[in-house]
């Protein structure tokens, strides 16, 4: 089964100016790889789970453990300016 490409149309859609040799170099290398692509679909995969990963995915993350804060004090500590026991910081964004 053969399926012809119009890479025209394709960088037509993609937005994008391609020359006459770009379009004949496009060609060849699309066609080959939909018959890379048809050659594969040839497979009997018959018994074979599906999967999406080739390893099996595991939780990198640690446990969750609570722990003490530090003291909001020596934090405020650091503000070049506060309001109570928060940071004041300039107005950034504009009225609409």
């Amino acid at each position: 089964m053969s399926h012809t490409i119009d890479v025209a149309y394709v960088a037509e859609l993609a937005r994008l100016e391609l020359s006459p040799d770009e379009k004949r170099t496009f060609q060849q290398q699309l066609e080959t790889i939909v018959r890379y692509v048809e050659k594969i679909g040839e497979l009997d995969l018959t018994g074979i789970e599906p999967t999406l990963h080739g390893q099996s995915l595991v939780n990198v993350f640690r446990e969750d453990v609570v722990v003490p804060s530090l003291d909001r004090e020596r934090f405020l500590a650091n503000a070049p300016e506060r309001n109570g026991s928060e940071f004041k910081l300039p107005k950034i964004v504009e009225d609409a």
